[in-house]
C-alpha cells in the first residue's frame, strides 16, 4: 500500500505519498523491509533514539513530531496528534479489522484476563466467533497499536465469515489507556471489574490511577458500560460515566457453592455449573455472562455454556498430588493475595495453608510490605521468595516484603524460587494446601538481564512425584 493511501489526512509530495509500505511499527527491533516507523515517546524512551536502527532493519520513511536528518524521508506532524495517527496508520494497512468485529475491553486491577476468556470461550461454546487478546497471548497485557491491529486482523481473518455474530475481548490496562494504545478503537462495551493497590509507581496515587482507568468510560472508546459495582471504585464509575451502564453485583449469583473441583451458582433463574474454582471467579464469571447477555445472548444458552468453559492457565489452577494439593494462581497484588487466600481457607477448614510468593522487581515498591502482611495474615506458613526480580537484587526485594509480615507468623524466606517451592513441599502434610501465588500462567522467570524457563505448575508436579 502506498503511504499517500495511509496518511492520507496528510500532503505529501508525490515521491513520498508513492513509497510502497508493507507494515507500520513502533519498535524499531520489529521493523522489515519497506516498514513504516513511528518514532514515539514512551516513559523512559524517545523513538527518535532508535530511528537509525530502525532504518537498518528496513523502514523506509519516518514519522515523528520533530524534523531530523536521515537517509529516508521524515514526515512531521505535531506530537499532540502523533499516536492518532499511528493507530489510523496501524489500522488501514491492515485493513480496519475492528470495523468486522464487535470490540469487548476490559479493565480492572484483577480479573481482566479471566473475564476477557470467558468472554471468547463464551462465543465460541454459543457458536460465536470468538478471541481474546492480553497477557495470556501478547507479551504486554495490551500491545502497541501496530502490533494490537495486526493480532486484531490475524483473529478477524481466521473468524468463520457465514458466522453473523463475532467479538474480540480485549484486555485494557491502565497504561494502555494513558498512552493512549487503544486508539482507533471503538469498544461496543467497556467492562470494568476492580481497583486496588497496584501500578502506583507509574499513576502515584490511587485517585490517578482510577482516573486513567475512568477515561475509558467514554463516548470516544465504547457505546456501553458494565461495572461491577461491589467495589467501591466501581460504584463510583457507575454513577459518574456518560455511557449507559449495565451493573454487576455479587446479589445477581444465589445458592453459590465452591470447590476445588468447580462452583455451581444460580443466576437468571438458572443454574451455572462451571469448572471454575475459587469465590473471585464467580464474581469474574458474573461479569463475563453480564456482557455476554449485553451481545445479545439469552440468559439460558450463556448459563448452560458456563459448563464447558476451560480453566484459565494460571487462575486457581490446581495441580493434585497424592495427599497435598497446590494451587497456582497469578495474584500479584495486596486484594488478589487476600481474596485468593480466603477463598482457598473456605475449601480447606481443616488443612493448612503453605503460601509460597515474591513481589516484581522494578514494579510498584509500596505495595510489598502490603503484600507480606497479607500472606504471613491468611496463610499457616509463608515461604517469601522471587517473582521476577529482574534488575533488583532479590534479597533487597524480600527485606521489603519481610518489613510487612506479621511478627509472630511463620515466615521462611529463601529467593531461589525452586527452593522455595520445594521447601513448602517438604513442610506440607497430608490435607495442606500449598499456594504458588504471582506468576500463574508465566513459563519464565526474570533474573537480571537472564530469562530463563522456569514454570510453577512444572516444578509442582515434579516435585510432588
Amino acid at each position: 500500500m502506498q503511504l499517500g493511501d495511509i496518511l492520507d489526512d496528510l500532503t505529501l509530495d508525490v515521491a513520498t505519498g508513492a513509497i510502497e509500505i508493507n507494515q507500520v511499527d513502533t519498535d524499531s527491533r520489529l521493523c522489515e523491509p519497506d516498514s513504516l516507523f513511528f518514532a514515539l515517546r514512551g516513559i523512559g524512551s524517545n523513538g527518535l533514539h532508535y530511528v537509525g536502527d530502525a532504518v537498518a532493519h528496513g523502514a523506509v520513511c519516518v514519522v515523528a513530531a520533530e524534523r531530523i536528518t536521515l537517509d529516508v524521508p521524515v514526515v512531521v506532524v505535531p506530537d499532540s496528534q502523533l499516536r492518532a495517527l499511528c493507530a489510523h496508520a496501524s489500522a488501514t494497512i491492515v485493513g480496519h479489522p475492528e470495523t468486522k468485529t464487535r470490540l469487548v475491553g476490559v479493565t480492572g486491577t484483577n480479573g481482566k484476563t479471566t473475564v476477557t476468556t470467558l468472554v471468547s470461550e463464551l462465543a465460541r461454546a454459543l457458536s460465536w466467533n470468538g478471541a481474546n487478546i492480553g497477557t495470556l497471548t501478547s507479551e504486554r497485557t495490551t500491545p502497541a497499536g501496530p502490533e494490537l491491529f495486526r493480532t486484531l486482523a490475524r483473529l478477524v481473518g481466521d473468524f468463520d465469515p457465514r458466522q453473523p455474530h463475532s467479538v474480540v475481548a480485549l484486555e485494557v490496562s491502565s497504561h494502555a489507556i494513558d498512552q493512549q494504545r487503544i486508539e482507533g478503537l471503538v469498544f461496543t462495551i467497556a467492562a470494568f471489574t476492580n481497583l486496588s493497590h497496584d501500578h502506583l509507581d507509574y499513576h502515584g496515587t490511587m485517585e490517578q490511577y482510577f482516573a486513567s482507568k475512568a477515561k475509558f468510560f467514554t463516548v470516544e472508546h465504547a457505546q456501553r458500560a458494565v461495572i461491577w459495582i461491589d467495589d467501591d471504585y466501581g460504584a463510583q464509575l457507575a454513577e459518574s460515566t456518560s455511557l449507559p451502564v449495565t451493573r454487576v453485583s455479587r446479589t445477581e449469583a444465589s445458592n453459590v457453592v465452591t470447590s476445588l473441583r468447580g462452583s455451581t451458582f444460580f443466576w437468571r433463574d438458572h443454574l451455572v455449573n462451571t469448572p471454575l474454582i475459587g469465590d473471585y471467579n464467580v464474581d469474574n464469571a458474573l461479569v463475563a455472562m453480564a456482557i455476554m447477555g449485553e451481545l445479545g445472548a439469552e440468559a439460558a444458552s450463556i448459563a448452560s455454556a458456563m459448563g464447558s468453559v476451560k480453566s484459565i492457565p494460571g487462575r486457581f489452577e490446581v495441580v493434585q498430588g497424592r495427599d497435598v494439593t497446590v494451587v497456582v494462581d497469578y495474584a500479584h497484588t495486596p486484594e488478589g493475595l487476600r481474596r485468593l487466600l480466603r477463598d482457598v481457607r473456605g475449601m480447606v477448614p481443616t488443612g493448612r495453608i503453605v503460601t509460597v510468593f515474591g513481589c516484581g522487581g522494578d514494579r510498584d515498591r509500596s505495595k510489598r510490605p502490603e503484600m507480606g502482611q497479607v500472606v504471613s495474615s491468611l496463610s499457616d506458613i509463608t515461604v517469601v521468595t522471587s517473582d521476577n526480580p529482574r534488575s533488583e537484587p532479590p534479597d533487597a526485594i524480600i527485606d521489603s516484603i519481610m518489613s510487612g509480615v506479621l511478627p509472630n507468623a511463620t515466615v521462611y524466606r529463601e529467593s531461589d524460587r525452586r527452593l522455595a517451592i520445594a521447601q513448602a513441599v517438604d513442610r506440607a502434610t497430608p490435607g495442606d494446601v500449598i499456594v504458588l501465588a504471582g506468576k500463574g500462567h508465566e513459563t519464565t522467570q526474570t533474573i537480571g538481564d537472564a530469562v530463563v524457563a522456569f514454570d510453577d505448575r512444572a516444578v509442582a508436579r515434579e516435585l510432588l512425584r
